[in-house]
C-alpha cells in the first residue's frame, strides 16, 4: 500500500511557488474538477504554465484525452510544485545538448507522433507496439513525485502515467527475466546531440533496473506532466520515473524495453563506472566523488536564494523502498 510522505525536513507548501499561485494538492484538484464542470475554466494550476493553450495541441487527440482523464494518483505531497517553466526549460536530455536549456531549445525536432515501442527478451508476448496500444486500457494517474539530480539539484514534479508493473504483467515475462532494459530513441537527425562528436556518450542511452525494482508501485511510465502531454524536452512521448533514484535513471524517450537474465549495461555507468552505478539510489551518504549528495538545491533558485535542504535516504520514499535492498552494502552497491 502507498503512503503519503511528509518528513520534517520537507519544504513549508508556500516557501517557492508563490503564495498567490501556489495551491494546496487538493485544492487545485477539486478546482480542476470544478473547471470541467465549468466546461473549460482554467484550472487553478494554470498559472504556472506560460502557455497552456498551445504546448500540446499538436499532441493527437486520443493521447490529449488519455491525459485529460487521469485519476488522482498516490503518493501524495503537500510540497510545493516546482513552477512549469523551471520543470521544462532546465533539464537533462543530452540528445538535444549538454547545457540545461539545450532540451528546451532544441527538441522541437523530435517527431513524437507516429510512436512505437519494441518490448522484447524474455517474455511471452514480444511485440512493438505503437504508444497508442501502450495506453489502452491504462487508467493514468497524477503523482507529485520529488525529482533529485545526481548533480544536487532537485524538483517536484506532477506527472502524468501508469505504473510500469502495468505493462510487465500484459506481456508476460518468463521466469528468466531477471533486469528490465530500456533504450533511448537513436536519431542524430532528429536529436542533434548524437551528432556532437566530442559528448563521449556511447549512443543510443540505455538504463536498467531489476526486475522487483521494475514492479515497484512507484515506478511509472509518463505520457504528461502539469496536466499536459510530455513535452519534448522531458522526454516526450514516454519516459520512465523512479522517484527514489537519481534522475538519470528514469531514461527518457523510450523505443525499447527488453527482458533480461543478466544485468544490463547503463550509459553512465559505462562511461564513468566509479561515479555513477547501476542501482543510483538517492542517497546522502555516499557521495559523488567530486561533490556532496547531503544537500540538494530545490529549483527554483537565486544567487541569494539558493534553496538548499537536506537530501533524504531514497528521495524520501525509504518507507516504500528501503526493503529492496536489505542486506546490501549501499556504500559499494551505489
Amino acid at each position: 500500500m502507498l503512503i503519503r510522505h511528509r518528513r520534517r525536513t520537507d519544504v513549508v507548501p508556500s516557501d517557492i511557488t508563490p503564495e498567490g499561485i501556489y495551491l494546496r494538492r487538493r485544492e487545485f484538484i477539486g478546482a480542476a474538477v470544478g473547471a470541467l464542470a465549468l466546461g473549460g475554466t482554467r484550472p487553478a494550476w494554470a498559472a504556472l504554465i506560460d502557455n497552456p493553450a498551445a504546448e500540446d495541441s499538436r499532441r493527437p487527440q486520443w493521447w490529449r484525452e488519455a491525459v485529460a482523464a487521469r485519476q488522482d494518483g498516490k503518493p501524495d505531497t503537500d510540497e510545493a510544485l516546482t513552477p512549469y517553466s523551471d520543470v521544462t526549460r532546465y533539464n537533462n536530455f543530452y540528445e538535444f545538448g549538454t547545457g540545461k536549456t539545450d532540451p528546451m531549445r532544441h527538441a522541437g525536432s523530435l517527431r513524437v507522433d507516429p510512436w512505437s515501442v519494441t518490448i522484447d527478451g524474455h517474455v511471452d508476448k514480444p511485440g512493438t507496439y505503437t504508444l497508442e496500444d501502450v495506453l489502452k486500457g491504462q487508467v493514468l494517474e497524477e503523482r507529485i513525485y520529488r525529482l533529485r539530480c545526481v548533480e544536487a539539484w532537485s524538483m517536484v514534479v506532477p506527472w502524468i502515467g501508469f505504473s510500469l508493473a502495468d505493462l510487465i504483467k500484459r506481456v508476460e515475462p518468463t521466469s528468466r527475466a531477471r533486469y528490465v532494459a530500456f533504450t533511448t530513441l537513436h536519431d542524430p537527425e532528429q536529436m542533434p546531440g548524437q551528432r556532437a562528436r566530442l559528448s563521449g556518450i556511447q549512443w543510443p542511452y540505455v538504463e536498467g533496473l531489476r526486475m522487483d525494482e521494475a514492479m515497484h508501485p512507484l515506478t511509472m511510465m509518463v505520457v504528461g506532466l502539469y496536466g499536459r502531454t510530455l513535452p519534448n524536452q522531458n522526454g516526450a512521448p514516454l519516459r520512465l520515473m523512479v522517484p527514489w533514484k537519481y534522475g538519470f535513471k528514469s531514461i527518457k524517450s523510450v523505443v525499447r524495453i527488453e527482458f533480461t537474465e543478466t544485468q544490463p549495461p547503463t550509459t553512465w555507468n559505462r562511461m564513468q563506472p566509479n561515479e555513477y552505478g547501476f542501482y543510483a539510489n538517492v542517497n546522502p551518504d555516499v557521495d559523488h566523488p567530486r561533490w556532496s549528495q547531503a544537500r540538494e538545491r530545490r529549483l527554483p533558485t537565486s544567487l541569494f536564494n539558493p534553496n538548499w535542504r537536506e537530501t533524504l535516504p531514497f528521495n524520501g520514499y525509504a518507507d516504500d523502498v528501503a526493503s529492496l535492498y536489505r542486506g546490501m552494502d549501499l556504500q559499494r552497491f551505489y
